[in-house]
């Protein structure tokens, strides 16, 4: 078994076109991500995209490339298609890495791919406990609810567990942060699989996954989850980082 970390990446975007190729502090976004990747210490790597111009930056900076088909409805059907072409075992671990996350670090991939340690998971992600409840009720942040053994039971965009009393019962709200790691036998699967009902009302692909009876277990992390969507997001980090 081996770790292979795939970096979906497309020139496209309605709110942000060109955002792997936005610079903080004069470096590529997407060359911050893969030298944050590296240090985990994964098997392979690589940026899957459908753009000449991200491939050309990739390899400037000396990361390996895999192009893959322009229409791609997720980042997850994009590691699918890279992941045939770099031809891997039904149990490597494919770790689909977000190109718009460049705080991402070592410890968060490390903590994810330990989870594969135990044969019976077969995708992964990982949560935080929200710092701030107040942050719950926005629904960009996805929220997930865990099982005692970690199975995540659900995700959804509103606050869940719902409080009936809160008066008597204070719940740990988990900010599902999206980062997957997925056994390669388990990702052709769920890629074949047709749009769920579920889905489709939350728009959260891997309630897909759940809905056809894949299990997603999650490990709890203090990882803020930085992510890029706009250029007012870019000026941000660039004052933060």
């Amino acid at each position: 078994m081996g770790f292979i970390g795939i970096i979906p990446a497309r020139y496209a975007s309605t709110r942000f076109p060109g955002k792997p190729l936005a610079l903080i502090h004069g470096k590529p976004m997407i060359q911050m991500v893969y030298e944050h990747v590296c240090e985990a210490g994964l098997d392979r790597m690589a940026v899957a995209t459908d753009d000449e111009r991200i491939a050309q930056c990739v390899r400037g900076f000396g990361g390996k490339v895999v192009m893959t088909r322009p229409d791609h409805p997720s980042g997850t059907d994009r590691c699918g298609e890279a992941a045939g072409v770099l031809q891997l075992d039904d149990e490597d671990v494919v770790v689909n890495i977000q190109g718009d996350e460049p705080a991402i670090s070592a410890k968060e991939i490390q903590l994810l791919t330990s989870l594969f340690r135990a044969p019976e998971v077969n995708i992964a992600t990982l949560v935080r406990p929200f710092t701030d409840p107040e942050e719950a009720n926005n629904p960009n942040m996805v929220k997930a609810v865990l099982s005692h053994n970690q199975k995540t039971l659900y995700f959804s965009r509103l606050p869940i567990p719902y409080v009936r009393d809160p008066q008597s019962f204070s719940p740990t709200y988990h900010q599902h942060l999206g980062i997957y790691a997925y056994r390669y036998a388990t990702l052709k699967s769920i890629i074949q699989l047709a749009p769920s009902s579920l889905e489709q009302s939350e728009k959260l692909e891997q309630l897909r996954w759940l809905e056809n009876g894949f299990d997603i277990y999650a490990a709890t992390c203090d990882y803020q989850g930085i992510g890029i969507d706009t250029p007012e997001d870019l000026e941000k980090i660039n004052t933060l980082l």
